[in-house]
């Protein structure tokens, strides 16, 4: 996949590691919860995607760019994480 963007296959390789592992589908269903838009059910296109801007701030403050895309490792990581912080 030449010129194609590296968000959908950063979504492809996060949803084939959640099909294999369930406690990683876990994590990233609630991690991506927790990122959703603010009243996300009142804008289109009525889906609970994260506002632009938060996760603009969020890669640039991690990567220092805000078009870099994560590597499949580090979002993986974050949601484990995030996981384990909330719990205790």
């Amino acid at each position: 996949m030449i010129g194609a963007s590296p968000w959908p296959r950063l979504l492809a390789a996060l949803v084939g590691r959640a099909l294999i592992n369930p406690f990683v589908a876990r994590d990233l269903l609630s991690m991506s919860w927790a990122f959703r838009r603010r009243d996300w059910w009142r804008t289109r296109p009525f889906l609970p995607l994260p506002d632009p801007t938060y996760l603009e701030w969020r890669l640039h403050t991690a990567y220092g760019d805000e078009r870099e895309v994560p590597p499949v490792e580090d979002v993986l990581r974050f949601a484990r994480w995030r996981r384990r912080i909330l719990r205790d």
